[in-house]
């Protein structure tokens, strides 16, 4: 039976897990957290889109081995590598954990192993970066006796009609041989594979999707708080433009931007074309009206707590949603953390409400918020703030309720548009 190593078991690397080990092939599932290998080891899913029962069966039959033992790499036929590439403290690009992992397995490499690189990366990281660690690691050449792609991913978290299968596959590879191998691998799980000419192609492509995303977003965002200025609802123009069958594609406002892609992606373009020397005004650009949103949300809640004849400093306000996305457990890069950041350093006392983020978990930078904890959702809970700001709009949310119970509520995501109680307690942010 077919063996490959699928390293970083995260929201990622657990989903492309799960396809090819429900297609018969022994996936060694290796991560560095040991809480999350044990989780696995018990049939048991840290991801709430991803049910247990799929975890238990696959680690049941022995198709699944969760593990924290990078030598089992030497038993494979490949390895794909799925671990974190945020930015740094100087919102630079940290390729630290694609490093240190092409230096754990490069001692297990066996001969005419492939290795995919999906992380996010720069045009150029695996050749530059990941192949010279292979190599000097494993004693191994790549094209000859070992085998290099890249293989960007694509989820789309929340969206439960969105199946890793189903999801177009780009496969770029350092060498024909090496093209040809991971194509050959991913296509016993993935309905369409993409293979393009090399693996710069194809890092370029995954950083082109979502800088496409975070400028367009940028746009509608400057044009949200223009419009604002005017008395225009963004929203109404958005349902109104895209009643044009041709030459425009809605994007939508919000408090700023969330996820492991979009908020990241667009700095390692711009980082990479400053070692060519080429400027990149226009993701710039959009990476800083992006960046500004959640302040923008925090003037609109001064504003609207002024109105009524209250500072920010000592009201009770409450963050609707902490996830970066609607209906996901996922609050990386969540504006979120940013805006209760601001409320609090004003005075504000600040909770939040999340049924999908129970409690913060701990993050680089705002470790200072871990172990806060989502309040109770209830009438008497709700009457005791001021205001409340709706950052992420899960569904199943009691919207009318906390019209009903909260002076002033703050919808950055049109959240309220469905609720029929005209009031002039909402604002729009």
């Amino acid at each position: 039976m077919q063996k490959i190593a699928i390293i970083g078991q995260g929201y990622v690397g657990l989903p492309l897990s799960l396809i090819f080990s429900e297609a018969d092939i022994t996936v060694f599932a290796l991560d560095i957290d040991q809480d999350k290998i044990d989780l696995l080891n018990q049939g048991k899913s840290y991801i709430r889109h991803i049910e247990s029962s799929r975890v238990n069966a696959v680690v049941g039959k022995g198709a699944l081995i969760p593990s924290c033992d990078f030598s089992k790499v030497s038993e494979v036929d490949a390895v794909i590598i799925c671990v974190p590439t945020p930015l740094d403290t100087h919102r630079q690009p940290d390729m630290s954990y694609v490093a240190k992992t092409g230096e754990a397995i490069g001692k297990y490499l066996q001969a005419n192993t492939t290795v995919i690189l999906e992380s996010t990366a720069y045009p150029g990281a695996t050749e530059e970066l990941l192949k010279p660690i292979l190599e000097s690691t494993s004693s191994l050449k790549v094209g000859v006796d070992l085998h290099l792609a890249f293989s960007p991913e694509r989820e789309d978290p929340g969206n439960p009609d969105s199946k890793v299968k189903t999801i177009p596959k780009l496969v770029g590879g350092l060498s024909p041989a090496c093209l040809e191998r991971a194509t050959a691998l991913y296509q016993q799980v993935i309905d369409t594979v993409v293979p393009v000419s090399s693996c710069r192609v194809a890092e370029a492509a995954k950083l082109t999707e979502n800088i496409f995303r975070s400028v367009n977003i940028a746009l509608i965002n400057e044009l949200k708080m223009i419009y604002a200025k005017m008395n225009i609802d963004i929203w109404e123009v958005i349902e109104a433009a895209k009643t044009k069958p041709f030459g425009f594609m809605p994007f939508y406002p919000g408090p700023g931007l969330g996820g492991h892609c979009i908020p990241i992606d667009p700095f390692y373009l711009s980082w990479k074309a400053k070692e060519i020397g080429l400027p990149t005004r226009f993701i710039e650009l959009a990476g800083e009206i992006n960046h500004n949103m959640p302040e923008y949300v925090v003037s609109n809640l001064a504003e609207a707590l002024n109105q009524s004849g209250k500072p920010i400093k000592s009201s009770r306000i409450l963050i609707i949603g902490m996830a970066y996305k609607k209906n996901v457990d996922d609050m990386r890069e969540s504006p979120a953390l940013v805006i209760l950041d601001m409320i609090k350093e004003k005075g504000g006392i600040i909770e939040y409400y999340d049924p999908y983020i129970p409690q913060i978990p701990h993050t680089r930078e705002f470790s200072h918020l871990q172990g806060m904890c989502s309040i109770k959702w209830d009438s008497e809970a709700l009457s005791d703030f001021d205001a409340a700001i709706i950052v992420t709009a899960h569904d199943g949310v009691d919207y009318a309720e906390a019209i009903e119970r909260v002076p002033v509520l703050i919808d950055t995501r049109n959240a309220l548009s469905s609720v029929e109680i005209p009031t002039e307690q909402i604002w729009k942010a």
